[in-house]
């Protein structure tokens, strides 16, 4: 019996997805968390063929999350579902090791292709994350600043972007303050600048936030 676990803390989103699966998947068994505690909860307790995993939820980022599951179930495909466009994380989690990346406005039925697929033991890539590939394999100085950070960095950056203070980000992301000014002292010597202001003015101009 096919087990199918969903991890997006918007319950609407998570009874919509499942609406979309049930009618393709009529067998198949569903699970349900909310916060990225819940989903490593559930993936080491229980044993799942395919998580749907939301990149933005509480308690956590799914991109650590999914890290963490790859670490624990290499073998578990994971498809990641979220608002985040295509440049901003797909390259990132691929390399993490999902087997897919979509955003949230995708129709239906590619949600549905995507999960056959990754069933089948394929990886579900769209053109616009192939698009991205191709761009991440291109020469190091082609690429532009944002693209040499960490993953944490790069999730830093973003939220710095965002008009989140220190201890917002450090809540956020369970992380002490201290760390989180570390990271930013770190971005701000990679991408060559002094100010939040700067880092603020680049996410917008590269559509990061």
């Amino acid at each position: 019996m096919l087990r199918i676990l969903l991890a997006d803390d918007h319950a609407v989103v998570r009874r919509g997805v499942k609406q979309i699966l049930v009618e393709a998947f009529p067998q198949a068994v569903f699970g349900e968390a909310q916060n990225a505690h819940e989903v490593l909860k559930l993936v080491s307790s229980e044993t799942w063929d395919i998580v749907v995993l939301d990149l933005n939820m509480p308690g956590g980022n799914g991109l650590e999350a999914l890290k963490q599951m790859k670490l624990d179930k290499p073998q578990l495909p994971v498809l990641i579902l979220t608002m985040f466009p295509e440049d901003q994380y797909a390259v990132r989690t691929i390399r993490a090791g999902a087997a897919g990346y979509l955003n949230k406005e995708s129709a239906p039925e590619e949600l549905v292709q995507a999960i056959h697929k990754i069933l089948r033991g394929g990886k579900y890539i769209s053109a616009a994350v192939a698009d991205e590939l191709v761009l991440y394999a291109l020469d190091e100085d082609d690429q532009p600043p944002h693209k040499h950070l960490s993953d944490r960095e790069y999730q830093v950056l973003c939220l710095i972007a965002s008009g989140k203070e220190v201890k917002e980000i450090s809540t956020e992301l369970a992380l002490s303050a201290k760390t989180i000014s570390t990271y930013r002292a770190r971005i701000l010597e990679k991408m060559k600048m002094k100010t939040n202001a700067e880092l603020t003015h680049y996410a917008i101009q590269n559509s990061l936030v």
